[in-house]
């Protein structure tokens, strides 16, 4: 028996002894690598690589200071087994400010990164390198990994790439777009290529892009965004036997057409990440995106897509994200999405979809995203929608959703409520107060009423943004009460606050928005309302009662420092504030400030966006300062209704003066101050005026020519009421956008030009706006983007009143003349303008006849030509002028029969008198000829009118008649047929004892129900 043990023995010695073997020479190899040193050359490789950059962060401190081992060097990995540096990672801080400024290494990538044969990963993201693709990269044979995304790369891609046949992942993405290729072939040696992103590389060029990008056989993530990619035309037919495997393809932000889908569902059993979005996709969406079941990710947004949603997309039940926003969709939301219960996110606001939203939502649990705002959505919010208790973000807004707000006590993960601008009326739900972690809470424009308290917002301790604007709700809360939240934003427009400050906003000390117009405050601005929030940038407090002074140095101080700001339409007195520098939007106006505006000067602006100026209505003086170099890019000025005087500074046009090639003024309103002498030069700056008001003024010399040549865009032109000598320049005939001219009680003289037919927006019977109105954007720093419009107001003399137009001011078009001492005939010309509704010629000292086809300026609702010395006959078109309401013709020298129609005998004789040869209603003059015609008519008492008056009774007696025979016939035709057929009979009763019961039971059952009640 002890052979077989002796064997066993032997055996186990041997296990031992290569065990023991093993042992050692692990610990030998860990004994090593504890000594190992990265190889020489490749130190010097790297620091010689180094040598060629800016370091302003120290990313490359540890290079070679005090560490003479390259392997413990930042970003540097050496492979554990033979010492050569196998990675090197570079790569910059990706946030948002670094990729804008590019913070990082920045420089020149020198070649001597050759001596790193051995790299298999190279990652130079996030940096500024901002030279050409370096061709040496394609020598680094052995990279796996290569990433130079985020960077300032300029030039074509070299087709040395192609010589990296090891690559798996391929990153060339953001470079500021300045990268390029024209044919790609460098990928088909690729094989092993698993990621390509090509991100904003100029591909616009590449013919047939889609096989060669999808002939790698490997490639599982594709990323081509904003690469100028477009479907030839016709377009080509795509490989269809593609290797590929594709799991991931982002082809947003490019020009593709819809013929691109026939390529794409050869990838329907693979892809689960889609994006197409920004792209000019059109028509229908396809309904064989319902086949394409393993999709988790599917981006069709901002494109071109109408028609209805496919119900085959309820097919897509893995589908994770969905986002169809900005599109023209329409039609209803199918009932099929119920069955995408693993949806996550989805939208699809900015379309046209109707009808309610589907009961069905209620069976998307996993939800936490819904955004269907902007869309014609209507009926109630469905209660299914209380059965997503995931949801983060639910934004209904800009519907017309109506009823009242869902219980929203279930939703105790929402961030986000936004419902503005619906019709949800009753009250706010007090259940709002139950979700604690609201941070935006959105119900403005709607019909809400009844009170909110402090029941509605005590729990909401994470709330930031609240707007309540627009309703007729009453905020009701307790003088000492301290909210839990600290808001950042505040909208409370329309809302009922009582006459006083709200006290609870003494506690929000870091709010940066702030509107309360119009909510009822009639009381003095608060002493601690100056020590808020340092941080507010947009106040409006407009259409108030709001009485008191103003602190000088309260827009100056370092707490105030707005960049909008509305007090409008209140009661504040005293100095104008001193203004800071930093305004985008002032708005002072309909106030009662006093004094002068010399504190602007004193704000050394330099803006750098559209802003919007504007102390009109109130009681300002003196001459206006010299100070306008620095107020550059506004969109509107207004110094009107206060009582400037003096000369308007040489200076003032440098309020025009244009920014990267235009000027951006487009409202300049200075009316009815005491401003004296020509208008300065400088004005002609302001190429992009619409609207010019500078009437009710003491202005002087001749209307400048400049003003025709140089203000193209005019909207408006008003000098009325002014001291203009001179003609009217022939020059303002170029200004075709003109729809107001406005000269009158001037002291013009010479002729009117007979171009006013070039006018051509007057000779148009459609206008294209209502209002004239401006889209104002402003930049405010880091706080994003402020949008709002203003229209235009203009008072206007018309048919004999002053009438203030805003809303409407768009379709007002009209010539206004009167009151100066121009001569001559009324040109001919003047009559193709059919699109005018006004035009005043009065008293001024025109001659010769009133153009006889007048009556084709159809739209014509005024005219006055009263106060000249106009002859000839009243022009019979005249009587085709079927809006005209108000007419004038008085004090000329006109003759003949005023013309019978409807309209003209309809005005009152003062519209005619003063013309001694007119004769005709509604003149007590009669024409020549009507004493004859009138005799016959009395002398035919006693012959033709006997005759008339037997034929008339014969024709009384007829009527009778037929009166009588026709009741007779009906009453018998009805009756008899009843008396003779007597199953006619039966059947006419039955249906009288049908009437009978119905109105029997509907009578009781509603008496009924009224007792209940």
């Amino acid at each position: 028996m002890r052979g077989p043990y002796a064997a066993l023995l032997l055996l186990l010695g041997l296990l031992l002894l290569l065990l023991c073997t093993a042992t050692s020479i692990c610990f030998g190899l860990n004994f090593r690598n504890s000594e190992v040193r990265c190889i020489e050359e490749e130190r010097q490789a790297l620091l010689k690589f180094k040598r060629g950059l800016q370091d302003d962060d120290g990313l490359l401190s540890s290079w070679g200071s005090h560490e003479e081992d390259c392997c413990n060097w930042k970003g540097i990995k050496c492979s554990n087994r033979t010492a050569h540096v196998v990675k090197l990672d570079l790569r910059g801080d990706l946030s948002f400010d670094e990729v804008l400024f590019h913070k990082g290494l920045y420089g020149e990538i020198n070649s001597s990164l050759l001596g790193l044969q051995h790299l298999t990963y190279l990652d130079l993201s996030g940096n500024d390198f901002n030279f050409i693709l370096p061709e040496f990269i394609g020598s680094l044979t052995k990279l796996q990994y290569l990433n130079l995304s985020y960077n300032s790369f300029s030039g074509t891609i070299p087709q040395q790439l192609g010589n990296l046949t090891s690559l798996t992942s391929l990153d060339l993405s953001w470079n500021s777009g300045k990268i390029e290729d024209h044919n790609l072939d460098w990928l088909f040696n690729l094989s092993s290529l698993r990621h390509l992103d090509m991100s904003y590389v100029n591909l616009s060029k590449v013919v047939n892009w889609p096989d060669k990008v999808t002939m790698l056989p490997s490639l599982l993530d594709l990323s081509l965004q904003s690469c100028q990619l477009s479907v030839p035309i016709p377009p080509v037919l795509f490989n269809a036997n593609s290797s590929s495997p594709l799991l991931s393809l982002d082809l947003s932000d490019n020009h593709l057409n819809s013929s691109v889908f026939p390529w794409l569902f050869e990838y329907t059993n693979s892809l689960v990440f889609l994006n197409l979005g920004i792209n000019n996709l059109e028509g229908s969406i396809p309904r064989a995106f319902g086949n394409m079941v393993a999709l988790v990710h599917l981006d069709l947004s901002f494109n071109n897509l109408e028609g209805s949603i496919p119900r085959a997309f309820g097919n897509m039940v893995a589908l994770v994200h969905l986002d169809l926003c900005y599109n023209n969709l329409e039609g209803s939301i199918p009932r099929a999405f119920g069955n995408m219960v693993a949806l996550v996110h989805l939208d699809l606001f900015y379309n046209n979809l109707e009808g309610s939203i589907p009961r069905a939502f209620g069976n998307m649990v996993a939800l936490v995203h819904l955004g269907l705002s902007y869309n014609n959505l209507g009926g109630m919010m469905p209660r299914t929608l209380e059965n997503l208790h995931n949801l983060q973000v639910l934004d209904l807004s800009s519907n017309n959703i109506s009823g009242e707000v869902l219980d929203l006590s279930n939703f105790s993960f929402l961030r986000e409520l936004r419902l503005s601008n619906n019709r949800l009326n009753r009250s706010l739900t007090k259940s709002v107060g139950e979700l604690s972690m609201l941070q935006v809470l959105d119900v403005s424009s709607n019909s809400l009423e009844g009170d909110v308290t402090e029941a509605h917002l005590s729990n909401l301790s994470s709330l930031n943004q609240l707007d309540l604007s627009f309703n007729s709700l009453s905020l009701k809360f307790s003088s000492n009460w301290v909210p839990p939240f600290h808001l950042d934003i505040i909208r409370l427009s329309s809302c009922k606050l009582g006459s006083t400050f709200p006290q609870w906003l003494q506690t929000q000390k870091n709010f940066s928005e702030l509107e309360m117009s119009d909510v009822g405050i009639s009381d003095t601005i608060p002493n601690w309302f100056w020590n808020l929030s340092s941080n507010i940038n947009l106040l409006n407090l407009s259409h108030n009662h709001i009485k008191g002074t103003i602190p000088l140095h309260w827009f100056s101080s370092s707490f105030f420092d707005y960049h909008i700001t509305d007090l409008s339409y209140n009661h504040f007195s005293g100095p104008l504030p001193q203004l800071n520098s930093n305004w985008s939007l002032l708005n002072l106006s309909n106030n009662k400030f006093q004094g002068s505006i010399t504190s602007i000067c004193q704000t050394n602006r330099s803006m750098s966006d559209s802003g919007y100026f504007d102390l009109s209505n109130n009681f300002l003086s003196g001459e206006l300062p010299n100070c306008w170099r620095d107020m550059r890019l506004l969109s509107k000025f207004s110094l009107a209704n206060n009582n400037f005087f003096g000369r308007i500074p040489d200076s003032f046009g440098s309020i025009c003066d244009s920014v990267g090639g235009r000027s951006t003024l487009e409202t300049l309103d200075l009316h009815n101050n005491n401003f004296i002498g020509e208008l300065p030069k400088s004005l002609i700056n302001c190429s992009s005026l619409e609207l010019l008001d500078l009437g009710e003024n003491r202005l002087s010399e001749r209307i400048p020519t400049w003003i025709g040549t140089s203000l193209p865009h005019l909207i408006i032109l008003r000098l009325a009421s002014n001291l203009f000598v001179g003609h009217i320049p022939l020059q303002l005939c170029h200004l075709t956008s003109l729809q107001i001219l406005d000269l009158s009680h001037n002291d013009i003289r010479g002729t009117i030009p007979k171009c006013l037919n070039n006018f051509t927006v007057m000779a148009q019977t459609q206008s294209s706006k209502v209002s004239i109105s401006h889209d104002l954007i402003i930049w405010r720093d880091t706080n994003g983007m402020y949008m709002s419009t203003y229209m235009d107001n203009l008072m206007v003399a018309f048919k004999e009143k002053y009438l203030e137009y805003s809303k409407t001011l768009g379709l007002v078009k009209l010539i206004d003349l009167s009151s100066n001492k121009l001569k001559g005939e009324i040109p001919k010309e003047i009559t193709s303008l059919s699109g005018l509704i006004g035009l005043n010629l009065s008293r001024n000292l025109l001659t010769g006849i009133i153009p006889h086809n007048i009556g084709d300026m159809e739209r014509l609702e005024s005219l006055d030509l009263s106060k000249n010395h106009l002859s000839g006959i009243i022009p019979p078109s005249l009587v085709d002028l079927t809006f005209l309401s108000d007419l004038i013709l008085s004090d000329n020298n006109l003759s003949g029969r005023i013309p019978k129609g409807t309209q003209l005998q309809s005005f009152s004789a003062s519209a005619y008198i003063g013309n001694q040869d007119l004769c005709g209603l509604p003149l007590l003059k009669r024409c020549p000829g009507d004493e004859a015609a009138q005799g016959p008519r009395t002398s035919s008492i006693d012959g033709e009118g006997n005759n008339q008056e037997h034929a008339n009774s014969h024709e009384h007696l007829w009527f009778y008649t037929s009166i009588v025979l026709g009741f007779i016939v009906g009453f018998w035709g009805i009756c008899g047929s009843l008396l003779l057929k007597s199953s006619w009979r039966h059947a006419y009763f039955q249906y009288l004892e049908r009437i009978g019961d119905w109105l029997y039971v509907t009578i009781a059952i509603g008496m009924a129900k009224l007792l209940r009640k």
